[in-house]
């Protein structure tokens, strides 16, 4: 019998590396993993998601996506064949955003953020208050893949601005009920990980490797 095919979609800005813990059946599974490349000026996230399409070379894959590539991988579901979409610490619609983020986008709040200080982690890492706040940094120093101003800008902006009214209901989402980006009371019909939080694809691998190989095939 041969191997399905499973794309990873690591989270914005994020590089691969975030499921290196994460451990598939060989013999049951053909992993593949997908990495962010910089957008085209102007470029709409179906744009973006028609290109990342081109680099999934199976019809019929599993497609992971993590957080914004949760969102990613539904944008390319909507245009590529797959035999499953599996959403990770992410949402579904724009109604799964917590109010925050709502009103940064009806406020267009987030074109004021200078996105240019995430390419300077040392000095975030220096200044940066709170112990949760410099373990963060030290996992965003280590798993950080694309620190350019010009994909930053992009991305946070197309996080906020993500239309989807209706939800697929093929979608799978696995969510952490200590999510403190999209928070679990706004996230309907998941499975819910408990003590998961925004990095449980790091923290709760052993989770996800006893539970990934059933969800995929069932």
């Amino acid at each position: 019998m041969s191997r399905i095919p499973v794309y990873f979609m690591p989270g914005l800005a994020a590089s691969s590396k975030i499921f290196e813990k994460i451990q598939l059946p060989e013999a049951q599974f053909e992993v593949h993993l997908l990495e962010w490349f910089l957008p085209k000026p102007n470029e709409t996230l179906e744009g973006y998601a028609e290109r990342m399409a081109e680099e999934i070379k199976h019809d019929n894959a599993v497609l992971i996506g993590v957080s914004f590539g949760g969102i990613l991988v539904q944008e390319i579901a909507k245009m590529k064949p797959v035999r499953k979409t599996i959403i990770i610490s992410s949402v579904k619609c724009k109604d799964e955003f917590p109010l925050r983020m709502k009103l940064a986008r009806n406020t267009k709040v987030y074109k004021l953020i200078p996105t240019s200080m995430f390419s300077n982690v040392e000095f975030l890492l220096k200044y940066g208050m709170g112990e949760k706040v410099k373990e963060r940094l030290e996992l965003y120093k280590m798993y950080l893949s694309v620190n350019d101003k010009k994909y930053l800008d992009w991305a946070i902006e197309h996080v906020l601005i993500w239309d989807r009214k209706e939800v697929d209901e093929k979608v799978v989402h696995i969510h952490g009920d200590n999510d403190d980006v999209f928070p679990i009371k706004n996230i309907k019909n998941c499975i819910v990980v408990k003590g998961g939080t925004h990095a449980m694809i790091l923290f709760k691998s052993k989770w996800m490797n006893e539970n990934l190989p059933r969800i995929i095939t069932e």
